[in-house]
């Protein structure tokens, strides 16, 4: 059985309040020229959104990304502003309650159209593109690396944002095509900063952050970290007295979600089903686990 919780957030709806745009797991809503981004217990798999939601989730990808910006502001200007319901415009007051914990009050910023990818170690994608080139985004690494082998220096390994299906990795070359020679290279150096500091800090509490990726957006002349930020969503996390290179890892992510998916004859075509409640549970406790080791809290 699911243990108790908040009730499960598939959808906001806030009366009054525009709404600019739903994606897999995000309300956001424009309030006073800035923006309001509601994290939903939404969960998707193999590109689709399922019928289940994942209790909890949805507090859990906020509270850890605003513990994120602000362990990072010295590194990095975010467009982080508040989390706290009451710090948001009298217009949202009536709609606390369904806020409190799971939404943030942001700056609006243009975004960036490149995913801003940083690897530490070779496993996903990465592995793939090894396995068959021996480079990553154009990157030649060294011969007879292992699957999961971490890299002598963390790597920037872009990808283009795709509105559906997977993102498909690029060459810093690439970059500068779309953005700027001297944005690509601001881009690259931000994300590097970040993943170092955000690494170091999370082997400290027994998680390897084998990958990561960035959204940045642009106020003006000043370049944010938006969206999320290292959380199971958006990064493996790997347990650190787990790891043991040369094979897969179990990440703090939906893999009980995949797993299942995969073991439940569901051909990837909608309706995406829903799942059972183990593995509800077996997924709010990944979460929750990433989210303990790495801010030393429980969720509130």
């Amino acid at each position: 059985m699911v243990a108790n919780s908040d009730p499960i957030i598939i959808e906001t709806n806030l009366p009054g309040i525009q709404l600019f745009a739903r994606g897999k797991v995000r309300d956001i809503y424009v309030v006073d020229q800035r923006l309001l981004i509601v994290a939903t217990d939404r969960i998707s798999a193999f590109d689709y959104v399922l019928a289940s939601g994942i209790p909890d989730k949805g507090k859990l990808l906020t509270q850890l990304s605003v513990f994120w910006f602000n362990f990072l502001r010295e590194v990095v200007e975010t467009h982080f502003i508040s989390l706290r319901p009451e710090d948001f415009p009298v217009a949202l007051a009536p709609h606390r309650d369904i806020l409190r914990g799971r939404s943030m009050l942001v700056e609006r910023a243009q975004p960036v159209p490149v995913e801003c990818v940083v690897r530490g170690y070779l496993s996903g994608s990465a592995w793939k593109d090894y396995q068959a080139t021996g480079s990553i985004c154009g990157i030649r690494l060294p011969a007879g690396l292992e699957e999961s082998a971490r890299l002598l220096e963390p790597l920037f390994t872009p990808a283009t944002k795709a509105s559906s299906g997977h993102d498909i990795n690029i060459g810093f070359d690439e970059v500068v095509q779309r953005v700027g020679g001297a944005l690509a290279e601001e881009l690259r150096a931000l994300s590097l900063r970040v993943y170092r500091k955000a690494a170091d800090y999370a082997s400290s509490r027994g998680i390897l952050i084998a990958d990561t990726k960035f959204e940045f957006g642009r106020v003006g002349n000043r370049v944010l970290l938006i969206d999320e930020v290292l959380t199971p969503d958006s990064s493996r996390f790997w347990a650190a007295e787990t790891y043991r290179p040369g094979q897969p890892q179990a990440s703090f992510d939906k893999q009980p979600v995949r797993d299942y998916l995969e073991r439940s004859g569901w051909n990837k075509q909608p309706p995406a089903p829903a799942l059972p409640p183990d593995v509800i549970e077996a997924t709010r406790a990944r979460y929750r686990e990433a989210y303990r080791r790495l801010t030393g809290q429980e969720l509130t």
